[in-house]
């Protein structure tokens, strides 16, 4: 059992990046970018191109996020230029990304079983013989890493303007913010912390794969919303919202190993992870329902 959640935890961290991707246009942006499910892939085909031709797994990495990066600014522009529909903008670069991958990859497969990761040089490095062990070690450093980068960013001044525009465009707009280019940002930004999170699963599951991205936004959004509900309710840090943003991905890994370990079918994991984000979203409006009837039936006692 202490493998298995150690594992969870592990893989975790790495879903937590892609998390926080989510989190910036989901929450930060009020876009729901489907970009993600071709921009994961996306990372993880080119990390998995590179190393695969003897290029430092290190090196493959930051390529792969240069390519979530393009894909990123490619639904950017689709919407910003073109007036095309964020979601429907999405959609299509996702469409799109699917062959590209394929073009990136040669094939639908690309294994990594006998090649360098940045798990095996971290693993050599500290003379780690458990590979739970250095996934946990790599992960949890880019993790930190990209949670400090994120919260610097959203306290910069562009970093403000992509705030002001999710939260109000016609205000942003009104300010002398050009609210098509924080958008790009936005989603350049965001498609970049994805493809880094698929590059590094990847490269921890020994393979990339054409149709690894399938449902990943809804992975990306239960863990969001997990962490938002337990850990961040009613708050306004920023700080501690992207702290339970990764959280909640490293929980929803856990509850997922769990339920396995349970004896539930894996062909039935997207069905729980579509009831779990309902039944997360539904809580707010359960505990209001709550706190409505518990005072009306304190009045009735008076």
């Amino acid at each position: 059992m202490g493998a298995i959640i150690l594992g969870a935890i592990s893989l975790g961290t790495l879903w937590a990046i892609m998390t926080l991707g989510v989190y910036i246009t989901y929450k930060i942006l009020d876009i729901a970018d489907l970009t993600v499910e071709g921009s994961i892939a996306t990372g993880a085909a080119v990390a998995a191109h590179f190393i695969v031709g003897g290029m430092n797994p290190w090196l493959a990495t930051g390529i792969a996020i240069l390519a979530g990066m393009l894909a990123g600014l490619a639904t950017g522009l689709l919407h910003t230029k073109l007036r095309i529909p964020p979601l429907l903008a999405g959609i299509l670069t996702m469409i799109a990304l699917y062959s590209i991958n394929l073009r990136i990859m040669g094939k639908s497969n690309i294994p990594l079983l006998r090649t360098n990761t940045v798990y095996t040089g971290v693993a050599t490095a500290f003379g780690i013989a458990d590979k739970n062990l250095s996934i946990l070690i790599v992960g949890l450093i880019c993790a930190f890493l990209v949670s400090v980068f994120v919260y610097w960013f959203f306290g910069t001044e562009i970093g403000s303007a992509v705030r002001a525009t999710g939260s109000n465009p016609q205000m942003a707009r009104a300010q002398g913010i050009n609210t098509s280019t924080t958008i790009n940002i936005g989603l350049v930004i965001s498609n970049g912390l994805v493809a880094f999170s698929g590059a590094l699963i990847a490269q921890n599951q020994s393979f990339a794969d054409v149709q690894m991205g399938t449902g990943s936004i809804v992975i990306g959004l239960a863990s969001l919303i997990i962490g938002e509900v337990l850990f961040a309710m009613k708050t306004n840090s920023f700080k501690r919202v992207i702290l339970a943003v990764c959280l909640g991905a490293i929980l929803y890994r856990v509850i997922i190993a769990l339920v396995l370990k349970a004896g539930m079918n894996p062909n039935d994991l997207k069905l729980f992870t579509a009831i779990t984000v309902a039944v997360c979203l539904a809580l707010p409006v359960g505990r209001e329902y709550f706190m409505t009837v518990t005072k009306s039936l304190k009045r009735g006692e008076k």
